[in-house]
């Protein structure tokens, strides 16, 4: 399975998405994190495969080969999942989130709750509006999260300023990277290869504008509370994380009705070290 499909959507956007692993496996729709793309599960494969998944990646509106929207919102993602889904001909399915990507992954089982079988939001975020939660984010979140919505010219800048980087000195841009998030996520992007990290950070801030809006909708309301999910949830958390604070699995695990909690040693991209136990529990496991 490769990583490079276009479909159509009816409202004449193209939507850019990769699958990867058992083409006829149980379906699982993967959300990227933030500042990445459909690629960041692209060493899911094996594991996919292992597993008898059928793992689904869109790249969200105005990220690498998917049309802008701007003033999207998480569940207008849900919906432009819902036509990708109808086209493939897949009815019922799981929904898997990294970092940013976890709150699109909740957005799935709030908008199609009888079609979704579980949810992995992992190392993920909660809702950015809440008292205090953006204040915990990451500092170059905060900071392009406010040049994107006063100064999107000087963002636009700063994402293709990266996507130089990562064009240009691939190895040194994913080290760079890697090393800035701590010893236990060098050493699984070390693993999987620097020059893969930064061709998927490429891939990503192929379109500036795009990231900019990426930014806006990240901090705009979920349009749903996480109480209000009705699907089973895993929450999974690396306990070496240093880029979201360990507090917000745990909050996350306990507003959401019928979450497992899942702490792991582990940094931000603990994802790579367990994909497999995470598709054993989606797939009920």
């Amino acid at each position: 399975m490769t990583a490079d499909h276009v479909i159509g959507l009816r409202d004449g956007r193209s939507l850019s998405y990769a699958q990867y692993g058992d083409a006829a496996g149980f379906p699982i729709v993967s959300a990227h994190g933030g500042l990445s793309c459909r690629l960041d599960v692209e060493a899911a494969a094996a594991a996919a495969g292992r597993s008898r998944v059928r793992l689904i990646a869109p790249d969200r509106p105005g990220i690498a080969g998917s049309d802008p929207q701007p003033g999207r919102t998480m569940l207008d993602w849900a919906r432009d999942v819902g036509e990708l889904l109808g086209a493939l001909g897949v009815e019922k399915f799981a929904a898997m989130g990294w970092s940013l990507g976890g709150q699109y992954a909740a957005a799935l089982g709030h908008a199609f709750p009888s079609r979704a079988a579980r949810l992995a939001i992992i190392a993920g975020v909660p809702p950015l509006t809440e008292p205090g939660v953006f204040d915990d984010l990451p500092a170059v979140d905060r900071l392009f999260s406010r040049l994107s919505a006063r100064a999107p010219r000087l963002a636009r800048q700063c994402f293709r300023a990266m996507r130089g980087a990562a064009a240009g000195a691939p190895a040194f841009y994913g080290r760079l990277v890697a090393r800035g998030l701590g010893p236990a996520d060098d050493a699984v992007l070390r693993a999987a290869g620097y020059r893969n990290f930064a061709r998927a950070s490429r891939e990503a801030l192929r379109q500036p504008q795009g990231m900019v809006e990426e930014y806006r909708a990240m901090n705009r309301p979920w349009g749903f509370a996480p109480e209000e999910l009705r699907v089973p949830v895993d929450v999974w958390q690396g306990s070496q994380d240093r880029l979201v604070p360990p507090k917000w699995a745990s909050q996350l695990a306990r507003r959401i009705p019928s979450a497992a909690l899942h702490l792991r040693p582990g940094g931000h991209f603990l994802a790579h070290l367990y994909y497999g136990e995470i598709f054993d529990a989606l797939l009920g496991g």
